[in-house]
């Protein structure tokens, strides 16, 4: 059988003992108080505020008021019979301009929470960024510049020593490839730059910023603690067998992918991309000794999926060009693949216009077990838009959510029967929130949030997953095939 070939469920899955069944969401997409007690403006604050790059000219000022709100939102976790709970810390709420001793309130808030979900029995799993970059780091240059990653050690070390002794799961970056690519390079994401060649540099400032980061958690943590980071790595399928889409392929899997996973697991850049980007730049950027800074020991990697991108050479069938499915900018988010088309993979769409198909995370998950075996996985995001809406019954129904989670939690188990050492499941996301570029009209959450009233309403999928949290087993799910 081959991983993409249906199978019928048949049984109920049982999840290893100590799987970690949690929820993700990220700092400004949930916290509001964007002005509180010394937090200054990030990039997503200005992105959002300026007009025409954000839907509706939504912000991120309120979101879902999590800053006010989180201990009703821990509760809601418990509820639902959550194991751990991953969130981010605001850069700009405990450093606000990046340097300089911290600011107590903002690490008061995360002591707090973090207080909140332990005394719930809830593994707090902590992200020190998810895209939100000081205003003022990214006014001297942003990661474009080396000392920005210089600046994160420094606040990752802040952070350590604040929460360290609570703790135990660390993550350095989330997607860096959004930061880079979509930040620098199509600019639809903060903040809003179209320069591919300093989306090259962002890279590689925030492959050297992660090996700072681990540095510093490793210097101020206990030694229980484990350290890794999320990547959300593509799986990149050609087209066909052709010779010109498997080398379109293998183009957007060392820009998508290898430009981290060399530097951060494999210690060197693989030597396709300089070759493939030699027409920007010399990456004379790339200092002696950066890459073994990049290259430290990790405890765990966690992996980000929603869709597999597909990929063909130019003039193949089908359209040229696209993004695949990274917001439609004007200008590419992939340097050095200017001669690659992307084409909608086959399969139902979620509300992003994103396939369904669940087995790319088998292959991802895989595959990734066979290149580092001794390296620990979480999947530390996986999960679906639709359009929700209470019903006339105050419920929220959202079937197709279910299915969605439902089959990626298959292949999960498929992939650690597999061999594959996966130790835990985030879904995307616990609250409905702002959407980055989207505002508020994609609703992720497993929780619909009103909001105007910030009314939280479970929806259908909460109530299953939680059982399914609860329980450590995903049952058969009559109607939705197996991956």
């Amino acid at each position: 059988m081959t991983a993409s070939e249906a199978r019928p469920l048949t049984a109920t899955r049982h999840f290893p003992p100590g799987f970690l069944w949690g929820a993700a969401t990220a700092a400004y997409q949930i916290e509001g108080a964007a002005a509180e007690d010394g937090r200054t403006a990030s990039i997503w604050d200005t992105f959002s505020h300026t007009p025409g790059k954000v839907f509706g000219g939504h912000t991120g000022d309120v979101a879902v008021d999590h800053y006010h709100r989180f201990r009703d939102d821990v509760r809601l976790m418990r509820e639902l019979g959550l194991t751990a709970y991953r969130f981010s810390v605001s850069w700009s709420r405990v450093q606000p301009t990046g340097r300089g001793p911290a600011v107590q309130k903002g690490l008061d808030f995360y002591r707090a929470l973090v207080d909140e979900l332990l005394d719930a029995g809830i593994r707090p799993a902590l992200t020190l960024y998810h895209w939100d970059l000081p205003q003022e780091l990214e006014d001297a240059g942003g990661w474009p510049e080396r000392a920005t990653a210089e600046r994160f050690g420094a606040y990752a070390a802040l952070v350590a020593d604040a929460l360290g002794d609570r703790v135990e799961r660390w993550t350095t970056l989330n997607e860096p490839w959004c930061s880079a690519f979509l930040g620098y390079g199509s600019g639809v994401h903060a903040p809003g730059r179209t320069d591919p060649v300093a989306a090259l540099r962002a890279a590689h400032h925030l492959n050297l910023a992660h090996g700072l980061g681990v540095q510093a958690l490793r210097a101020a943590l206990p030694p229980r603690a484990e350290v890794g980071v999320s990547l959300n790595l593509h799986e990149v399928r050609p087209l066909t067998n052709a010779p010109g889409d498997l080398d379109a392929a293998r183009r957007i899997d060392a820009v998508g992918n290898r430009v981290w996973l060399g530097p951060m697991l494999d210690g060197a850049y693989p030597e396709d991309l300089p070759a493939d980007t030699a027409r920007l730049t010399d990456w004379s950027f790339v200092l002696p000794g950066d890459t073994a800074t990049a290259h430290q020991p990790l405890d765990f990697l966690g992996v980000n999926y929603y869709t597999p991108t597909l990929v063909s050479a130019r003039g193949g069938d089908g359209p040229a060009g696209g993004d695949g499915g990274h917001g439609g900018g004007a200008s590419s988010p992939w340097p050095g693949a200017d001669e690659v088309s992307f084409h909608q993979p086959p399969g139902d769409l979620t509300a992003m216009g994103w396939s369904v198909d669940a087995s790319g995370l088998y292959d991802l998950l895989t595959r990734l077990s066979r290149h580092y075996p001794e390296l620990p996985l979480y999947v530390t995001e996986n999960g679906a838009a639709y359009e929700d809406a209470v019903g006339p019954d105050g419920a929220v129904h959202d079937p197709e959510r279910i299915a969605y989670v439902h089959a990626h939690l298959e292949a999960v188990h498929r992939a650690v029967e597999a061999g594959a050492d996966v130790r835990g499941y985030f879904l995307w996301s616990l609250l409905d929130n702002f959407e980055w570029a989207y505002g508020y009209e994609k609703r992720f959450g497993a929780v619909h949030v009103d909001y105007d009233t910030q009314v939280r309403t479970p929806k259908a999928s909460a109530h299953w997953y939680g059982r399914v949290a609860r329980s450590g087993e995903l049952p058969e799910l009559p109607g939705v095939p197996g991956v």
